[in-house]
Protein backbone atom coordinates (compact mmCIF):
# COMPACT_ATOMS: atom_id res chain seq x y z
CA UNK A 1 0.00 0.00 0.00
CA UNK A 2 1.02 3.24 -0.97
CA UNK A 3 1.50 5.94 1.58
CA UNK A 4 0.05 9.69 1.29
CA UNK A 5 2.53 11.81 -0.28
CA UNK A 6 1.34 15.20 0.55
CA UNK A 7 0.24 17.99 -1.46
CA UNK A 8 3.09 21.17 -2.14
CA UNK A 9 0.67 23.31 -0.54
CA UNK A 10 0.77 20.97 2.70
CA UNK A 11 3.73 22.72 3.67
CA UNK A 12 4.49 26.37 5.54
CA UNK A 13 7.64 26.12 2.82
CA UNK A 14 5.32 26.51 -0.14
CA UNK A 15 3.10 29.31 1.40
CA UNK A 16 6.55 31.46 2.60
CA UNK A 17 8.11 30.76 -0.75
CA UNK A 18 4.80 31.97 -2.48
CA UNK A 19 4.85 35.54 -0.43
CA UNK A 20 8.24 35.90 -0.09
CA UNK A 21 8.65 35.49 -4.27
CA UNK A 22 6.15 37.84 -4.48
CA UNK A 23 7.40 40.44 -1.77
CA UNK A 24 10.59 40.30 -3.45
CA UNK A 25 10.22 40.47 -7.30
CA UNK A 26 7.40 43.37 -6.87
CA UNK A 27 10.60 44.98 -4.62
CA UNK A 28 13.26 44.23 -7.27
CA UNK A 29 10.66 45.55 -10.12
CA UNK A 30 10.33 48.98 -8.00
CA UNK A 31 14.48 49.63 -7.62
CA UNK A 32 15.54 48.10 -11.22
CA UNK A 33 12.86 51.29 -12.42
CA UNK A 34 15.69 53.00 -10.58
CA UNK A 35 18.77 50.94 -11.70
CA UNK A 36 19.55 49.16 -8.41
CA UNK A 37 19.42 46.10 -7.65
CA UNK A 38 18.54 44.95 -4.17
CA UNK A 39 22.12 43.69 -3.50
CA UNK A 40 23.31 47.11 -4.42
CA UNK A 41 20.24 48.24 -2.32
CA UNK A 42 21.61 46.27 0.76
CA UNK A 43 24.81 47.60 0.72
CA UNK A 44 23.85 51.10 0.32
CA UNK A 45 21.32 50.64 3.28
CA UNK A 46 24.01 49.33 4.86
CA UNK A 47 26.90 52.30 4.38
CA UNK A 48 23.71 54.68 5.16
CA UNK A 49 24.18 56.92 8.09
CA UNK A 50 27.68 55.29 8.91
CA UNK A 51 31.31 56.53 9.01
CA UNK A 52 33.69 54.96 6.08
CA UNK A 53 33.61 51.55 6.84
CA UNK A 54 35.66 48.71 6.11
CA UNK A 55 34.58 46.34 3.33
CA UNK A 56 35.36 43.52 5.65
CA UNK A 57 33.19 44.65 8.38
CA UNK A 58 30.35 45.16 5.53
CA UNK A 59 31.06 41.81 4.47
CA UNK A 60 31.14 40.21 7.99
CA UNK A 61 28.00 41.99 8.61
CA UNK A 62 25.59 41.29 5.81
CA UNK A 63 26.91 37.75 5.65
CA UNK A 64 28.99 37.99 2.07
CA UNK A 65 32.32 37.29 1.20
CA UNK A 66 34.53 40.23 0.93
CA UNK A 67 34.71 39.51 -3.11
CA UNK A 68 30.90 39.68 -2.98
CA UNK A 69 30.51 42.74 -1.45
CA UNK A 70 33.75 44.78 -3.37
CA UNK A 71 31.89 43.71 -6.48
CA UNK A 72 28.76 45.13 -5.03
CA UNK A 73 30.76 48.36 -4.32
CA UNK A 74 32.67 48.61 -7.83
CA UNK A 75 29.05 48.81 -9.29
CA UNK A 76 28.05 51.52 -6.66
CA UNK A 77 30.80 53.17 -7.65
CA UNK A 78 30.50 53.04 -11.39
CA UNK A 79 26.62 54.88 -10.40
CA UNK A 80 28.35 57.34 -8.15
CA UNK A 81 26.69 56.12 -5.18
CA UNK A 82 29.28 54.82 -3.59
CA UNK A 83 32.97 56.10 -3.15
CA UNK A 84 36.36 53.69 -1.83
CA UNK A 85 39.02 55.59 -0.10
CA UNK A 86 42.26 53.86 0.36
CA UNK A 87 43.79 54.45 3.47
CA UNK A 88 46.44 57.13 3.91
CA UNK A 89 48.57 54.75 6.60
CA UNK A 90 48.22 51.70 4.58
CA UNK A 91 47.61 51.49 0.89
CA UNK A 92 45.67 48.12 0.97
CA UNK A 93 43.35 49.14 3.18
CA UNK A 94 40.16 50.29 2.18
CA UNK A 95 37.06 52.07 3.32
CA UNK A 96 33.40 53.05 1.69
CA UNK A 97 30.83 55.36 2.49
CA UNK A 98 27.88 56.86 0.01
CA UNK A 99 28.65 59.59 -1.86
CA UNK A 100 26.91 62.81 -1.20
CA UNK A 101 24.52 61.00 -4.38
CA UNK A 102 23.96 57.94 -2.91
CA UNK A 103 23.16 59.23 0.76
CA UNK A 104 20.39 61.55 -1.27
CA UNK A 105 19.09 58.70 -2.57
CA UNK A 106 18.75 56.33 0.19
CA UNK A 107 16.21 57.49 1.47
CA UNK A 108 14.29 57.81 -1.82
CA UNK A 109 15.12 53.75 -2.05
CA UNK A 110 13.92 53.59 1.57
CA UNK A 111 10.43 54.94 0.88
CA UNK A 112 10.10 52.00 -2.25
CA UNK A 113 10.71 49.40 0.47
CA UNK A 114 8.05 50.97 2.72
CA UNK A 115 5.79 50.94 -0.30
CA UNK A 116 6.10 47.57 -1.28
CA UNK A 117 5.85 46.55 2.42
CA UNK A 118 2.76 48.22 2.61
CA UNK A 119 1.28 46.73 -0.77
CA UNK A 120 2.38 43.27 0.25
CA UNK A 121 1.22 43.61 4.37
CA UNK A 122 -1.20 46.06 4.95
CA UNK A 123 -4.04 43.90 5.27
CA UNK A 124 -2.83 42.52 8.42
CA UNK A 125 -3.86 43.47 11.62
CA UNK A 126 -1.23 45.49 13.45
CA UNK A 127 -1.27 42.48 16.15
CA UNK A 128 -1.07 40.00 13.34
CA UNK A 129 2.15 41.81 11.71
CA UNK A 130 3.75 41.93 15.03
CA UNK A 131 2.97 37.69 15.70
CA UNK A 132 4.40 37.21 11.87
CA UNK A 133 7.31 38.93 12.30
CA UNK A 134 7.87 37.45 15.76
CA UNK A 135 7.70 33.92 14.71
CA UNK A 136 9.65 35.09 11.63
CA UNK A 137 12.77 36.01 13.35
CA UNK A 138 12.37 33.17 16.22
CA UNK A 139 13.11 31.04 13.39
CA UNK A 140 15.77 32.81 11.57
CA UNK A 141 17.54 32.37 14.99
CA UNK A 142 16.86 28.89 15.60
CA UNK A 143 18.04 28.18 11.62
CA UNK A 144 21.32 30.33 12.82
CA UNK A 145 20.18 32.45 9.35
CA UNK A 146 22.84 35.07 9.43
CA UNK A 147 23.34 35.94 5.39
CA UNK A 148 21.15 38.85 4.32
CA UNK A 149 18.93 37.54 1.42
CA UNK A 150 19.74 39.65 -1.10
CA UNK A 151 18.64 37.57 -4.32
Amino acid sequence: MLSRVPELTDHLGYWLRQVSNHVSQSFARKLAAREVTVAEWGLMRMLHGREPTAPSLLAREMGLTRGAVTKLADRLIAKAFVVRKASSDDRRAQTLRLSARGAKFVPELAALADRNEAECFAHLAAEDRRALERILKETVARLGLTRMPLD
